[in-house]
């Protein structure tokens, strides 16, 4: 349960990251104040999850020969498309992610990609200090 709640932590801290260096990835908070601003990254942060484990793992494994043809490099588009699936999800609840276009999710998507590699590059090996 912990694992699951730090890779929650660090998802929101590696949206947040994105959201401070790109213009067209944003994240509405549901009120004003820093309070509601934290719980809405972490709301966003566990819809992206959600989506990327169960829609992304759908989209991987149907998609699986493209993988192969393009070595890979289909997976930026499908995590933009997943990018963008989480935006469309979280603006239902009124607030959450705002991508600004299809080329603003891909490029959202790897930066949270790098971000969240690093977090947890760090975090692993603070833990096994």
């Amino acid at each position: 349960m912990t694992g699951f709640l730090l890779r929650i932590v660090t998802n929101a801290v590696a949206i947040w990251l994105t959201t401070l260096l790109l213009a067209g990835v944003s994240v509405r908070a549901f009120a004003d104040g820093v309070g509601p601003e934290l719980l809405s990254y972490a709301v966003v942060a566990l819809v992206f999850a959600v989506v990327n484990a169960v829609i992304g793992t759908v989209i991987r494994i149907v998609a699986f020969p493209l993988y192969v043809l393009t070595l890979g490099l289909i997976s930026f588009l499908v995590n933009g498309l997943l990018l963008l699936i989480t935006a469309g999800v979280t603006s239902w609840f009124g607030f959450g992610l705002v991508v600004d276009g299809f080329w603003w999710g891909v490029l959202g998507a790897l930066l949270i990609s790098v971000f969240n590699a690093l977090l947890n590059s760090v975090l692993r090996t603070a833990r096994d200090d």
